[in-house]
């Protein structure tokens, strides 16, 4: 993949990826949204940072926050998905507005300070 993709085209390119991955309507439990995340990151060469389920606008959400790359060509990602089925989001999480996008980047640099002291 190349480092350099804009964040638009990085969003296409996952959901393009996902067409297939998605459950239909029906209730997604955890296991079911990590096997879709996990696949969907596998074919960019993404990474999973944290996984939750939250309530957002009083629907249940399962979101997960992923980086692709690294270095200064890291971007973070956020994916979201309705606990009650429906369509997997994908978006960078500098364009996105759910809340849970701004602790992306934070977390990913408490990861990295992590494995610098280790």
């Amino acid at each position: 993949m190349d480092a350099q993709l804009d964040d638009k085209a990085l969003e296409s390119t996952l959901a393009e990826s996902l067409a297939d991955l998605v459950p239909d309507t029906k209730t997604v439990s955890e296991d079911e949204f990590v096997e879709v995340v996990g696949g969907a990151l596998e074919a960019v060469g993404g990474t999973l940072l944290f996984k939750m389920c939250v309530q957002n606008q009083g629907e249940g959400q399962h979101v997960a926050a992923a980086s692709v790359g690294d270095g200064g060509n890291r971007q973070f990602l956020l994916l979201t998905l309705p606990t009650g089925g429906g369509s997997l989001k994908v978006e960078t999480a500098s364009r996105s507005s759910n809340p849970v996008a701004g602790i992306a980047a934070a977390y990913a640099g408490l990861m990295d300070a992590f494995k610098t002291a280790a």
